[in-house]
């Protein structure tokens, strides 16, 4: 039976091969990504810890606030305990150094020169080590000299000698380029970070606001004084509040903190993987489907020679472990090759990392058998179960058995498409909200996909209507509907492409609408000054330019801001302080929902809507802050104004927030115009007097909602590399079934060609049959895609999706593409169904 399974799986080879292209794409994403990201991350660890392999020890104050995604501001280090550090039995030397993010080189452009992957960091000048080597000038020695990184001085086009300005947590400063240094390894830059080093009391009140003050001890070990031991004596001489780190560890810190975006195309990839499986199973399960039904009479003569039902089922599942076994092999060589270009293309994206060895990880390979193989199985199982009904009595037969009902099938789909229905309608009108939406909408999905079949072949008749004039249209209409189940599984390859991405373009479409309309509604202000991402460490203002500005004729109200994350409890908050409340409220169109949110006075903070209900805090409630610097604060609750999309969170008072928030410069303004007052003429004005803040930028109110609605563009762009893999698969399924259906079809087409239908007219019957099952995936699948991103967006409604909107012209889009990825699917077997021999297929047994 084995030796039967193995000769028939070589007689159609080129069947399987299509099906398991499918089963090599998804094994590609998951390995690539495994690949990629044990590459890099073997690359970052060895990157810093070259960069902290000179360090003993390092203690500094336990941060505040533990903000994620952002550097945690530490709070400063006297002098003293500098000197306790250094009485540490085992300390040969302990010395207090700065080094903090936040210090931001202007180029010759007048702008802040752009990040290269890394952080930008101020530090005091510790002289030439084992890391750190001049290659020009010399470190600092005045207070207006820094010294720059290589990595920098190419990126702003500096040398020795030059004068650059710079910004701090102080407005900017000029300082004169007395030299270029480098690290170890002929390194630029360690991580893509630009560091700017300024002599020792240059960088205390710089970068940390006081004298005498650090941001860290570093501590040199004696000779043969173990780390263990002193790390335990300087834990006890410095007390609880401090955390004492070895340079192993502050690497690893570091390393883990820049891997932000690796992870991040790592999930991306994991996600084009899961798009590839799931529609790959549809493929494969109609594959094996299609070619039992033509196996029918083989398969039934060995019934009747005595092969046993198990027998059979295995006969197919060996087939099955064969392909999911090579797509497996094949997948797992492209894996590693993408990975190995895309570990080269982000590295080359981060100035100074160099890429480690390429490495294929263990789970990378343990993972893409069992994906491969697993899926392959399982997907053949159902067909393998129905190959071993076949009756003995069948070989007898002419033709093939009539296909069943699938009554199963048909009872298993509807019971998941209600029980979708009802968890959604509980998450969208009941308490129960995402938690039961998004699993109510994956049930759905997967209910219509299996009772695609009970409306195939009316939804296809009327599809292929337009295409019914001639012979060869109608043939191919009449061959779409023939078989209703194998049109609705080859149809759900690009269903489930276009319904995924029409869902999501769908949400993405509505939050876009929602925010555009909430600026337009809300912000009273016709500028806005802000970085380009609009967010508190993307720019500083000089409070000096904004009391200039207010004095700019035609400008009638300024309101600046500042924002920050602080800790409440044991969560981190969002919190925002303005340095006038009342022309803020005025600008941003706040309405009041409970309390009072007219005045802000001290001690008080005003919350939105959405974060009163998740911190379960009403007006007159007190409530514990920790800001960035300083101790808490007990603030009491004076009043709640409805979400909004410029202004969410908490507010806290601008006296606190210039002492408590990591930087006391506004990050954002907003200037109402007086009215009659020219718009142009006022903003160059404003950005005049904005020449000292060069991170910022002069913005009109379509240019905020632009800038907002970015986020948006790249998550559809996102969603068109997923349509590509979904179209992909869609493709090989197509092209499958038609390869398939024609040598079904071999003695049929021959007796249409010998009553008079031409080459090209087979063609064409094949290529309508191809458009029409796509059209028709496509056409369900912006329908179901497009009501099930409604019902997501409409539970979105407490993130501010307030806007139900449909993509209608991405979704003609979609359709349009998959009628082109119909006629593309033809091409292959519409030229060898026209080629065929008419005499050998009329005579086709």
């Amino acid at each position: 039976m084995l030796t039967f399974t193995l000769k028939s799986l070589l007689s159609r080879k080129l069947r399987l091969v299509l099906s398991g292209l499918a089963v090599v794409l998804a094994v590609m994403f998951v390995s690539g990504s495994m690949v990629i990201k044990d590459t890099l991350n073997r690359s970052i660890d060895a990157q810093f810890t070259g960069a902290y392999a000179d360090i003993d020890l390092h203690a500094a104050l336990k941060p505040a606030v533990e903000a994620e995604g952002e550097t945690a501001v530490v709070p400063p280090v006297d002098a003293a305990a500098v000197e306790r550090a250094s009485r540490v039995d085992g300390v040969a030397e302990a010395r207090g150094l700065v080094l903090t993010e936040g210090a931001r080189v202007i180029g010759k452009d007048g702008k802040v020169v752009p990040g290269t992957g890394g952080p930008r960091y101020g530090e005091s000048w510790r002289g030439e080590s084992g890391l750190i080597k001049l290659r020009s000038g010399h470190g600092p020695r005045a207070a207006d000299e820094v010294a720059v990184n290589a990595g920098l001085a190419e990126k702003a086009g500096i040398e020795v000698g030059d004068r650059v300005g710079v910004l701090t947590n102080e407005p900017r400063q000029t300082f004169v380029v007395a030299g270029v240094f480098g690290y170890s390894g002929d390194r630029d830059s360690i991580g893509g970070e630009q560091t700017v080093a300024f002599t020792d009391p240059v960088a205390q009140r710089l970068m940390l606001g006081r004298a005498d003050r650090f941001s860290g001890i570093e501590v040199t070990l004696a000779d043969g004084a173990a780390a263990g031991t002193v790390r335990a004596a300087l834990g006890k001489q410095l007390g609880g509040g401090y955390d004492v780190l070895t340079g192993k560890e502050l690497a690893k810190k570091a390393s883990d903190k820049s891997r932000g975006m690796l992870d991040m195309m790592g999930m991306l990839l994991l996600g084009f993987a899961g798009v590839a499986v799931f529609v790959g199973v549809f493929l494969i399960v109609n594959t094996f489907s299609i070619i039992i039904a033509q196996r029918m009479r083989e398969l039934a003569l060995l019934r009747a020679l005595g092969a046993s039902r198990k027998q059979m089922i295995n006969s197919v599942l060996v087939e099955s472990f064969v392909v999911g076994l090579v797509s497996s092999v094949l997948g797992l060589a492209a894996g590693v090759g993408i990975g190995a270009l895309g570990a080269d293309m982000m590295a080359s994206s981060t100035d100074g990392l160099q890429v480690a060895g390429l490495g294929v990880p263990v789970e990378a390979v343990v993972t893409s058998f069992a994906v491969g193989i697993l899926v392959t199985m399982l997907s053949a199982l159902f067909p393998a179960v129905r190959a071993s009904k076949v009756a003995p009595i069948a070989v007898i037969r002419a033709a093939a058995a009539p296909q069943g009902r699938h009554r199963g099938q048909t009872w298993t789909g509807g019971i998941m498409l209600g029980l979708g229905a009802l968890l959604l309608a509980a998450g969208l009108f009941g308490s129960g909200g995402a938690s039961l939406i998004i699993p109510g909408v994956l049930l759905a999905f997967v209910g219509v996909s299996l009772l695609t079949p009970l409306f195939s072949k009316p939804s296809v008749q009327v599809l292929g209507a337009v295409f019914a004039r001639s012979t060869p249209g109608s043939l191919g209409r009449a061959n779409s509907a023939r078989n209703p189940r194998r049109t609705a599984i080859t149809a759900s390859a690009m269903m489930i492409g276009v319904a995924l991405v029409t869902a999501i373009s769908t949400v993405a479409v509505s939050a876009e609408n929602s925010v555009a309309g909430d600026i337009k509604r809300d912000l009273k202000a016709e500028l806005v000054a802000m970085g380009e991402a609009g967010s508190a460490s993307s720019a500083s203002i000089a409070p000096a330019a904004l009391a200039e500005i207010a004095e700019v004729p035609g400008v009638r109200n300024v309101a600046a801001a500042t924002m920050d994350t602080a800790k409440i409890g044991k969560e981190n908050q969002a919190v925002a302080s303005w340095q006038d409340w009342a022309k803020a409220r005025e600008v941003l169109g706040l309405k009041r929902v409970d309390g009072n949110i007219d005045t802000l006075p001290a001690g008080a903070v005003i919350v939105n809507e959405s974060t009163a209900e998740s911190r379960d805090a009403k007006v007159g409630d007190r409530i514990e802050v920790q800001l960035q610097r300083g101790d808490s604060h007990t603030y009491r609750v004076a009043g709640v104004f409805a979400d909004s999309t410029l202004s969410n969170g908490m507010v806290v008072p601008w006296a606190d927030a210039e002492a408590g928030f990591r930087s006391k410069q506004p990050s954002q303004a907003y200037f109402q115009l007086a009215g009659g007052a020219d718009e142009s003429q006022v903003r160059s004005q404003i950005e005049t007097r904005l020449k000292g803040s060069p991170e910022v930028t002069v913005q009109t109110r379509a240019d905020v909602i632009e800038m907002f609605s970015g986020g948006f563009a790249m998550m559809l762009t996102i969603v068109q590399a997923l349509l590509g893999v979904a179209m992909l698969i869609a493709v090989l399924g197509i092209v499958n079934t038609l390869a398939l259906s024609v040598l079904e079809r071999t003695r049929e087409m021959g007796t249409l060609r010998a009553i008079g239908l031409s080459r090209g007219q087979t063609m064409r019957m094949i290529m309508t049959e191809s458009v029409v099952i796509s059209l028709f995936g496509a056409v369900l699948g912006v329908v179901v895609g497009g009501a099930l991103g409604l019902a997501v967006a409409r539970g979105m409604e407490d993130q501010g999706v307030s806007q139900l909107s449909l993509p209608w012209g991405q979704m003609l889009a979609y359709v349009v593409g998959a009628a082109v990825v119909g006629v593309i699917a033809s091409i292959a077997p519409a030229r060898r169904g026209a080629r065929l021999n008419v005499l050998a297929a009329i005579s086709h047994g």
